[in-house]
């Protein structure tokens, strides 16, 4: 069972603001490259920040922030998490090295770290931090090796080094010499770990609007970017209620009295909400491309971002939902249907025509999830 109801500590929010910093750089570099090997970089980078700051959580989820040697830990991962987040534009030129050095010290100085701090008194966490050090490690090798070779050879290296940090939970991390561990084996401060991740979700969001309301002060607020602003701003509401209204806390109650709460920590929290962040950045980079050229046709990227953002969102928390209970829910199905009815049409529209189209999309999971909610109710 997962146990503890500790809150999350100021450090850790402290240390959450260099995220914002980073999810603004992941948006900007989005818009910045709208081709293909662009969107595959962007990705890259995204999950290589998402990784860090997971592992992070799980941490500080196992130590407590309270003590002074882990809050100068956290504080030192903050230092170089700006180093990660600042080298995010040039990660694929001149700022590769910085960026793969600060990714490698943060994982594996931090596993070092957890392995110093519970030698001696809890042998489970010990193993199960040799195994994690042991993958990091070997994907550090791949990291540093990118960092020094140039594209496309960078990308290929990096890919691999993915590859290794994303299998490795997957596979209990098995380590020669010291097996693999089990979900069951992990003691979680659930409320902890579900209410650092609902945290991040919120980082993404208040960037999302922050970027916008940027983008719309720099603009001669004319009337299409007048009708622009606010369809963006629904997007975002739309997207904090369907995860947070009711949903966050019943979500995190059931992890709480799961048997195996770290099954649901590893799939449901580390891995499926990397997907609802992503369309989160997604959106955010959508709605600065919208209040530039909201007459504009929709193009490709634009509509990847728009449309795709919105739809990767309902995935992910629909996924993330399914995990947590029997179902994947009902209004979701009907929104990713209605996003999915779009397509066809989306080279006839404009950016602000598909931009209200989303929104009203939106609105609509959430209508539906609330007749479904007072039906059950009323039963």
């Amino acid at each position: 069972m997962g146990h503890g109801t500790a809150p999350v500590t100021q450090v850790e929010l402290f240390f959450d603001l260099v995220f914002v910093f980073a999810v603004t750089q992941l948006s900007a570099e989005l818009r910045a490259n709208l081709g293909l090997l662009g969107f595959l970089h962007t990705v890259m980078l995204f999950a290589a920040v998402w990784w860090v700051w997971v592992y992070t959580s799980w941490v500080t989820n196992w130590l407590e922030p309270k003590y002074r040697p882990v809050r100068v830990m956290v504080l030192v991962l903050m230092l170089l998490g700006l180093v990660l987040s600042t080298a995010v534009p040039d990660a694929f030129g001149g700022r590769g090295l910085a960026f793969a050095a600060a990714y490698v010290a943060m994982q594996l100085g931090r596993s070092l770290f957890m392995l110093w701090a519970v030698r001696g008194f809890d042998a489970g966490n010990f193993r199960n931090m040799g195994r994690i050090s042991f993958w990091f490690l070997a994907s550090g090798v791949f990291w540093i090796a990118g960092g020094v070779w140039p594209d496309p050879v960078r990308t290929w290296l990096w890919l691999a080094a993915l590859g290794l940090d994303f299998v490795a939970p997957a596979l209990g991390y098995y380590t020669p010499g010291l097996g693999r561990s089990a979900t069951t084996d992990w003691v979680i401060d659930s409320y902890h770990l579900a209410e650092r991740c609902a945290g991040f979700i919120l980082i993404a969001l208040g960037e999302s609007i922050a970027a916008t309301g940027e983008a719309f002060y720099a603009l001669r607020w004319s009337q299409p970017e007048a009708l622009a602003f606010p369809a963006a701003f629904v997007g975002v509401v739309a997207l904090w209620w369907i995860y947070f209204d009711r949903a966050a806390e019943r979500n995190a109650d059931v992890f709480a009295q799961s048997e195996d709460p770290g099954r649901i920590a590893r799939a449901a929290y580390t891995y499926v909400h990397a997907l609802l962040v992503a369309g989160i950045i997604a959106v955010a980079a959508g709605d600065g491309l919208l209040l530039e050229h909201p007459g504009a046709a929709v193009s490709l990227p634009a509509g990847l971002m728009l449309l795709g953002g919105p739809a990767l969102y309902l995935l992910g928390n629909g996924i993330f939902r399914r995990l947590v209970h029997p179902h994947f829910p009902v209004s979701h199905t009907y929104g990713l249907l209605f996003l999915t009815l779009l397509v066809p049409v989306v080279p006839e529209l404009s950016l602000l025509s598909l931009a209200w189209a989303v929104a009203a999309a939106l609105v609509g999971v959430i209508a539906i999830s609330e007749i479904l909610v007072r039906r059950q109710e009323r039963r």
